[in-house]
């Protein structure tokens, strides 16, 4: 541990409590002093010695009855808990001391600590806090540094969603991504213009421009982690900066929280950094349309029909259904321009599906079972959960009674249902034979991407998600390689 931590946080089990032995403290007899025996989880009790602030954190006495990924959880959640903790103490440098899995506390104490203001004067942002781990013991595969990988892709998807709709424009999201993995191996980010768009047939993505004199990007991001022309995993992710409904205006209320409906390109331009950074060996292609939707005079009108990059006409029921329309054509530029033998999009698409399961599961549209469990088992892991939704042909009706081949709306049964299907009719290879098939899941984060309570590492507002969820989906799919 070195000198400069002045502020220790150490998560025990009250049950049996186990301390790293370069812990500088007596911690049992601080937590005895407390008559905390069987604090519930989180429960915090602060000291202040003489050289150092200690934090202790209670993981709850019946730890050693839960599942790994709940115990797991339970760590991230008191670590988070205690750096907040600590923060608010005037902690200069936090030393975080456990004898439970690094990777989980990293998270937890960085996801913690992360705090989005643009304030001025004495309550603008802070000079941020370094938080270390006591532990010189990092050898293990999923360690500190991996954990702190893990966590920092995600604040930087908390950040761009956060982000006012000014401020992120498609223009600065794609100079901040540059920005963001200039000095990264492997990688390449090509940004596309409006013409490069209209000349590869982008019709729907486009069209969804036409109410704003902000000029649309397609961004991609290439990492190449394996051999050359090793077939790519892909990512497609929703980037509307702002989302105002368009010609279908939303009501007034709560529009602002409308800037973050870019949270899907947020999830997986930070997902594929965190990658990078941990050099899995994938080749990895992300795609994400970056536009506004406002009514500007020649924006998208209701009853509309538009030829889509694949030649399907799209007729445009609700221009407040724009999501659909602009990963129409990137859905279907990424699966004929890479053939990826696994593709996930990931867009907050409906507010349907926050109706169907709040704010703690993202909705997940598969043709794939073995694609939905390997999403499932690795947003267990990391607890960045999802929950599978139907994908059936029997919602087809209510998108094909149209004049045109499909309608971007279905009505409100199944909305996020219908909206996922009709995203289907644009992956290319989904419906080829099951040996030959792409693997295509479609998360649907319309309840997932913010919180309204804040949570032990979790605050209140924007929350980055599936950004974890990804790279451990991708890191256990390199392993079965």
């Amino acid at each position: 541990m070195t000198s400069t931590v002045d502020s220790l946080l150490v998560p025990i089990d009250p049950s049996s409590i186990s301390v790293p032995r370069n812990v500088p403290v007596d911690v049992k007899s601080l937590w005895a002093s407390a008559r905390t025996d069987n604090a519930k989880p989180n429960t915090t009790r602060t000291f202040y010695e003489k050289e150092q602030i200690v934090s202790v954190v209670s993981l709850g006495s019946q730890l050693s009855k839960k599942s790994t990924d709940a115990r797991n959880e339970a760590l991230r959640a008191a670590v988070g808990t205690g750096v907040k903790s600590l923060l608010e103490a005037g902690a200069k440098h936090i030393g975080v001391a456990s004898t439970q899995n690094e990777h989980v506390a990293a998270e937890g104490a960085l996801l913690g600590a992360f705090d989005f203001t643009l304030k001025t004067g004495k309550d603008g942002k802070q000079a941020t806090v370094p938080i270390s781990s006591t532990n010189s013991e990092n050898g293990s595969r999923l360690n500190w540094n991996t954990g702190s990988i893990y966590a920092s892709a995600q604040n930087l998807a908390r950040e761009l969603a956060e982000l006012p709709a000014n401020m992120i424009t498609p223009t600065a999201f794609c100079e901040r991504i540059k920005k963001e993995f200039a000095d990264i191996p492997d990688t390449e980010i090509i940004v596309h213009d409006e013409e490069w768009a209209r000349e590869k047939g982008m019709r729907t993505f486009l069209s969804v421009t036409k109410g704003t004199d902000e000029p649309a990007k397609f961004l991609e991001i290439l990492y190449n982690g394996a051999p050359k022309g090793e077939t790519p995993l892909a990512f497609v992710g929703k980037g509307i900066t702002f989302d105002s409904g368009g010609i279908s205006l939303k009501p007034a209320a709560d529009m602002k929280l409308m800037r973050g409906d870019m949270g899907g390109a947020a999830a997986v331009a930070s997902a594929a950094l965190g990658i990078a950074k941990l050099k899995l060996p994938i080749n990895l292609v992300v795609a994400i349309p970056l536009c506004e939707n406002l009514p500007g005079p020649s924006a998208n009108k209701p009853g509309d029909i538009i030829y889509a990059m694949n030649g399907k006409s799209v007729e445009v029921d609700n221009t407040d259904a724009e999501g659909r329309l602009v990963l129409a054509d990137a859905l279907y530029y990424t699966t004929t321009t890479y053939r990826p033998h696994t593709l996930v999009d990931v867009a907050t698409l409906t507010g349907a599906v926050q109706v169907g399961l709040g704010h703690a599961f993202s909705g997940v549209f598969s043709n794939s079972d073995s694609l939905w469990d390997e999403l499932n088992v690795a947003g267990e892991a990391e607890y960045d959960r999802f929950w599978r939704m139907p994908l059936d042909d029997e919602y087809g009706p209510q998108i094909y009674g149209s004049n045109a081949d499909l309608c971007n709306t279905g009505g409100k049964p199944g909305g996020c249902c219908t909206a996922a299907l009709f995203l289907k009719a644009f992956v290319d290879g989904v419906d080829g034979e099951a040996e030959d098939a792409i693997r295509w899941a479609h998360i649907d984060i319309g309840g997932s991407m913010d919180v309204t309570r804040p949570g032990p590492y979790q605050r209140k507002g924007m929350t980055g998600r599936p950004t974890r969820g990804l790279i451990e989906f991708t890191r256990r799919l390199c392993e079965e390689d």
